[in-house]
């Protein structure tokens, strides 16, 4: 088992965040130097992508995986006694949904943005089919295809004719992390459905205003009842956490620290 791979900027109490995708935390900057003026701002890369290991062999990810090594920063940033704020964006959200459930004793308050645990839902067994399907277009097609297919599995539309493309060479997969997302991360991430744990701590499940209409913004709805879970709305969409980086960190820690109305 190797080291966890995190980094560590601003003061305050301990804020974990796990990013998307692949979890490379590329793009995050802006909004980590602006949650550090209130945080110590703990930026978790479960693969190390931003830590040399870019190009490295992946095996497929499991989501017990990233929150073990989620559990192991936080047991290596906090004191005896002391619990931490918590954000997970998109798989990054579902890692941390799991990290609730098995280690929420060192747990304050979990936002989750968007966590395609789409298995939650009514339909959740068609939806997971069809991010079954979106990997199997980007093995068959490569990335424009799937990406694509992923974006009208999103918004609950039929596919319009996909592009046509070829499979990245192992060597391309390797150094794309959206291609690795999509290789590595999406399947089993989007197989898994949370459970409650034992935990005492908040969870909030958010949403972006622009995702109205669409599946995470169902999913994400679902999940806050089903839990009985505060509900927030965040500026943009799926990504917004990249396209509104100020307003996003503002409103993401006023919801931490209490400012924000429960729903």
């Amino acid at each position: 088992m190797t080291d966890p791979h995190y980094d560590v900027t601003g003061h305050g109490p301990v804020l974990l965040i796990v990013p998307g995708g692949a979890g490379h935390p590329m793009g995050l900057g802006p909004v980590t130097d602006a949650l550090s003026a209130h945080f110590t701002v703990v930026t978790y890369d479960p693969l190390g992508l931003a830590h040399g290991r870019l190009g490295e062999p992946v095996a497929d990810q499991r989501v017990q995986d990233w929150s073990d090594g989620a559990r192991r920063v936080l047991d290596e940033m906090l004191g005896e006694g002391e619990s931490a704020y918590v954000f997970g964006t998109s798989a990054g959200a579902v890692a941390a949904l799991d990290l609730l459930a098995r280690h929420g004793e060192r747990l304050r308050h979990v936002v989750v943005h968007e966590p395609p645990c789409v298995g939650v839902l009514p339909d959740g067994a068609r939806q997971q089919a069809a991010f079954r399907n979106v990997c199997a277009v980007y093995r068959a097609k490569g990335l424009a295809a799937a990406g694509a297919l992923m974006t009208a599995v999103l918004e609950e539309r039929d596919a319009e004719e996909l592009p046509e493309g070829q499979p990245l060479s192992r060597e391309e997969e390797l150094t794309t992390p959206m291609a690795l997302s999509l290789a590595h991360v999406l399947e089993p991430f989007t197989a898994y459905v949370p459970e409650a744990g034992p935990s005492q701590a908040r969870l909030t499940v958010a949403a972006g205003t622009d995702s109205r209409g669409q599946l995470l913004y169902r999913t994400a709805e679902f999940l806050s009842k089903a839990r009985q879970a505060d509900f927030v709305e965040f500026p943009g969409g799926h990504i917004g956490i990249l396209q509104h980086s100020s307003a996003y960190a503002d409103l993401l820690t006023r919801t931490f620290l209490g400012a924000v109305p429960r729903s």
